[in-house]
């Protein structure tokens, strides 16, 4: 942050340099009776400085958010594949890994999902019950080639759940950087101050427009605040995918779609 208040002020610096030394040089003729096209020259800078900013921030951000919720797919893709994969080992193992999974996705939607959105961090409990799931997978011993072949298709599987979740983490802690907040809070500052340094008469007309422009500038912020945290505010991931999953265990079993460990 500091590196980047030290060049801006440079740059100023700089900027003031060249316009005193370039007005002692250039020729009177052409030099304005006013500074009426400085100021405009900012303000159109400023304002398309700001909208520029606004672009990229709101699609980095949205692109973020849609990358987010296809990991939770993803996620719950895996954790039906094993399920189904399951359905193909011995008794004892198949009910133990099929609770566990529906354990798995209880305790995301009722403890991690309240966790990501409060305190933007996964649940470690969580985390233990998928790590017991892959162990268990793991440790099957078998002579019996489809068991093999359902322990090893359960094993990618999990294997796919466990790097989503992995993306999950990274995902819940992302946030664009410091210096784009900065650059959006000044050009909003210039933004506003448009009407007062364009010497805009006061009326009940350019009342009503300039709280409109608040209103446009508020609201672009707040989106983008909001979909810099994807599993938090109004525009977060939706928990869908890991619905879906339960409705796909009851499908898959005809038993009831959420277990107890």
């Amino acid at each position: 942050m500091a590196e980047e208040l030290l060049v801006a002020i440079s740059t100023a610096m700089v900027a003031v340099a060249v316009f005193v030394v370039g007005d002692l040089i250039r020729p009177r003729s052409w030099r304005h009776a006013s500074d009426e096209s400085s100021h405009t020259l900012v303000l159109d800078l400023a304002k398309t400085f700001f909208t520029a900013v606004v672009a990229f921030v709101f699609v980095t951000c949205w692109q973020q958010n849609q990358n987010a919720h296809s990991r939770t797919i993803n996620e719950s893709k895996g954790l039906v594949d094993t399920y189904l994969a399951a359905q193909a080992l011995p008794g004892p193992e198949q009910q133990w890994i099929q609770e566990q999974l529906r354990a798995y996705t209880d305790q995301v939607l009722t403890q991690e999902w309240p966790l990501m959105e409060k305190e933007n961090r996964l649940s470690r409990s969580v985390d233990d019950t998928l790590d017991k799931l892959r162990y268990r997978v793991a440790s099957i011993q078998t002579s019996d080639a489809s068991v093999a072949e359902a322990r090893a298709r359960a094993m990618e599987s999990l294997d796919k759940v466990a790097q989503a979740r992995h993306d999950r983490a990274m995902d819940v802690q992302r946030r664009i950087p410091q210096f784009l907040y900065v650059a959006l809070i000044l050009g909003a500052i210039l933004v506003l101050l448009n009407p007062v340094l364009s010497g805009m008469h006061v009326s009940r007309r350019s009342l009503a427009m300039t709280a409109l422009l608040g209103v446009v500038l508020g609201t672009v912020l707040l989106a983008i605040h909001d979909l810099e945290r994807p599993y938090a505010g109004s525009i977060k991931v939706p928990t869908n995918a890991f619905t879906y999953a339960q409705s796909q265990y009851q499908h898959i079993t005809g038993g009831p779609a959420s277990g107890q460990e």
